[in-house]
């Protein structure tokens, strides 16, 4: 039960820490943190969780990052399910909370920084363009996380490199979906904006999954010690 909590308030963090960064301080007049500062507030939020509560649960934060740890051989089957229901439920309570903060002074939730494609992109990206971007960035995302936590790589550094990694996939593809690598981002934000958005939503479980799932199988052929 610890390590589900843990999850839950990992994912909590993740999404008010880097959503709430985009929709309420990005264009803030004047003094906004605009994309670089969006970029920076989503890793800090899985370099803060990592070692402040990676301990607990090993702070996946993903369910992309779940199903990639078991598919590389370092997490257990039994428990993926629990992880990802831990997972989307903090995402969602996160962006009620955000719901509530965002509309405190009349304003509407906009795209409240939810992911999209084709008119929904930041930058009009299409479907494809998405997809391939997603799929990318959550395999090397994986790769990293596979990296800096296998046995070889330097002690205590891991949450270092994985929240650097983040902030990096967000510099790249914040333009072309909002960035999502984590289904548990995408539905907590889809389902506050519906319509579209919210049809456009299985792409951002399908890839990251897909890109997570290549990056276990690569790891653990390819790069695991034998």
């Amino acid at each position: 039960m610890k390590k589900f909590i843990a999850e839950f308030l990992g994912t909590f963090w993740l999404v008010l820490g880097g959503c709430g960064s985009a929709v309420l301080a990005a264009s803030f007049p004047e003094v906004g943190i605009g994309l670089l500062g969006v970029s920076l507030a989503f890793g800090l939020t899985v370099l803060t969780i990592a070692y402040s509560l990676g301990h607990v649960s090993g702070a996946h934060l993903n369910p992309a990052v779940s199903i990639g740890l078991l598919v590389g051989g370092r997490f257990s089957s039994k428990e993926l399910l629990p992880y990802i229901m831990a997972q989307v439920i903090g995402g969602i309570a996160a962006a009620g909370v955000l719901y509530v903060i965002v509309t405190g002074n009349g304003s509407s939730i906009g795209n409240f920084a939810a992911n999209g494609y084709g008119e929904y992109s930041p930058g009009g990206y299409s479907l494809t363009a998405a997809f391939v971007t997603e799929v990318v960035m959550t395999f090397f995302f994986l790769i990293i996380i596979l990296g800096a936590t296998d046995s070889r790589a330097p002690k205590g550094f891991g949450g270092i490199a994985i929240g650097l990694a983040l902030t990096l996939i967000h510099l790249i593809s914040i333009p072309v979906t909002n960035t999502s690598v984590n289904p548990a981002r995408s539905i907590s934000q889809a389902l506050f904006v519906g319509g579209d958005v919210l049809g456009q939503l299985w792409l951002f479980i399908l890839a990251p999954i897909v890109g997570a799932a290549l990056a276990g199988i690569v790891y653990k052929q390819v790069l695991e010690k034998e």
